[in-house]
């Protein structure tokens, strides 16, 4: 029978191993916050219009 250690009393290395078991997967979805550019920001970016001549 395996006995019970407080989680503070694990070493870094086994507390590493039991967060990295707890954590879920992100399944292949990239975990950066996605937010829509704000359409009233300036863009200096955007594609600009040619003068007609």
């Amino acid at each position: 029978m395996l006995k019970y250690t407080p989680y503070a009393k694990l070493s870094k290395k086994e507390q590493r191993k039991l967060n990295a078991q707890k954590r879920g997967s992100w399944n292949g979805l990239d975990p950066v916050t996605r937010v829509p550019p704000n359409p009233r920001a300036y863009n200096r970016a955007k594609v600009r219009r040619t003068p007609a001549d």
